[in-house]
């Protein structure tokens, strides 16, 4: 099984355990994801029914960030944001709680370049291996999932630190290991 499939059966038991899924919704922020049109919901916040949707792989996705920062962008880094346009899911991992990022649009692609730049400089200005943020912790925590740009281990780090520890061999193992978190 390759990773494309792992990540296809995440998002196939995430959908089947969440069959009805709502996001707030942006006009000015459309993705190929919603469904329908806008409702207001209990509260009288305008959201939106959605689905992840598959996407083609596109190794343009990370050319200009590979040519910028002279070096090829991990593959795992690829697929995770390359295969299937989503809001972040909600998963329960081992260590606990996990929001994995996902790309809403093609905007949100060109948001996740730029930030991954300025990352790069602040791995580069502490001399700490350059890595690529996938998923976030708890939701009070500063902690955060990354994928090691040159080993391709996911990583605890906390913002403009040395990564904590090694969490999983790879994105692979790391996916296997995840359940859908439960909707509030």
């Amino acid at each position: 099984m390759t990773l494309t499939d792992t990540v296809a059966l995440f998002f196939e038991h995430y959908c089947k355990s969440h069959p009805v899924l709502t996001t707030q919704h942006d006009p000015e922020w459309p993705s190929p994801c919603e469904i329908g049109q806008p409702f207001n919901d209990a509260d009288g916040t305008p959201v939106i029914a959605w689905q992840p949707v598959k996407r083609h792989l596109s190794e343009d996705d990370f050319a200009g960030l590979e040519n910028a920062l002279e070096t090829p962008i991990h593959p795992d880094v690829k697929t995770h944001y390359g295969t299937y346009w989503s809001a972040n899911l909600e998963a329960e991992a081992p260590d606990g709680h996990v929001s994995l990022l996902y790309l809403w649009n093609p905007a949100d692609g060109e948001r996740l370049i730029e930030n991954l730049i300025s990352h790069a400089v602040a791995c580069r200005h502490n001399r700490t291996p350059f890595s690529v943020f996938f998923a976030c912790t708890e939701p009070d925590s500063d902690l955060f999932l990354t994928i090691n740009n040159t080993t391709g281990e996911i990583q605890l780090e906390e913002p403009g630190k040395a990564p904590l520890r090694v969490v999983s061999q790879n994105l692979q193992s790391f996916m296997n290991q995840l359940v859908p978190a439960p909707t509030l």
